[in-house]
């Protein structure tokens, strides 16, 4: 099977052309081929397919085979393995996904080739059984705030502490907390919190957690833990969500640059129309064979 490996912003996927192959078990195969040691290495795996609805369809799975719905980082290097593979000529390129049609603005190097993508992310789902979450869970007088329109800065109780939580949906759900004034992100426990919120019962699809020190008003510091794939280098998605939970706790301007272990992201939320959109790198790192099974295939 070819693949090619790319980043965006150091978060690492495998990338399949399925417009003219099939692939048996995706799931199974993602969690192999993702594997750092036995493996090629990624936080999971892209399939590449055709679609009815846009130019093409992002398939994710997460380095456990689990199936994501969207990857901002992930779907910024769709759109350069397609024109610089030649399965498209133009430069701006819709990208069905399970959480909807997102719509890819290509910048080209001197090169000629993509290095950079504009992805218009859609609007921000703030209701909380839209993210989800349950919030019974909360720790809140009146038992669980089931009137909630929103998440916004509320107490949750993960690891044997509580923390200030807003949750998110850009396609897949996140929960984003601001760490308390003196805080160093570089000497959090990532690796120790992330699992706590992961699967914590107040997310029924389990929730991406992202950690954020905030710098100024234009520059957020973020850490992020991603459901089925640990700690990553980034996230577009959950930079997205953590720019609009910063605004709307009054932490941030409403265009902000995320500075994530990777790289950084560029992310502006258009109040009037809603929309957020994210712009960042797109790397590829080196392209493959490698062997698969009868089963896979």
């Amino acid at each position: 099977m070819e693949f090619v490996k790319m980043h965006g912003a150091g978060n690492d996927y495998i990338y399949v052309d399925c417009t003219k192959q099939i692939l048996k078990n995706p799931g199974a195969l993602a969690a192999r081929l993702s594997d750092r040691h036995f493996g090629i290495g990624a936080d999971g795996m892209i399939l590449i397919k055709p679609s009815e609805k846009a130019d093409f369809f992002m398939e994710m799975y997460n380095a456990d085979g689990s199936q994501g719905k969207m990857c901002g980082n992930g779907i910024r290097c769709v759109g350069k393995f397609v024109y610089d593979n030649g399965l498209t000529d133009r430069t701006t390129v819709d990208i069905d996904t399970l959480s909807g049609v997102k719509k890819l603005q290509l910048h080209l190097n001197d090169e000629g080739k993509v290095g950079s993508v504009t992805v218009d992310m859609g609007k921000p789902e703030l209701r909380p059984d839209k993210v989800p979450i349950k919030t019974e869970f909360l720790c809140i007088p009146d038992g669980g705030g089931q009137a909630l329109d929103a998440v916004i800065s509320q107490p949750l109780e993960a690891g044997g502490k509580i923390y200030h939580v807003t949750c998110v949906s850009m396609g897949n759900p996140h929960a984003v907390i601001c760490l308390e004034p003196g805080q160093d992100i570089e000497k959090l426990p990532v690796e120790e919190l992330g699992p706590a919120f992961e699967n914590h019962l107040a997310f029924p699809e389990r929730v991406n957690t992202e950690f954020i020190q905030v710098v100024d008003r234009h520059n957020l510091k973020m850490r992020v833990w991603e459901r089925g794939s640990g700690e990553t280098l980034a996230c577009g998605t959950g930079a997205c969500a953590s720019l609009v939970a910063m605004v709307l706790n009054g932490m941030c301007s409403e265009s902000a640059v995320l500075h994530l272990l990777g790289g950084d992201l560029k992310v502006t939320w258009d109040r009037e129309s809603g929309t957020v959109l994210m712009e960042g790198p797109a790397e590829t790192v080196f392209k493959g064979e490698i062997e698969i099974s009868s089963v896979e295939a």
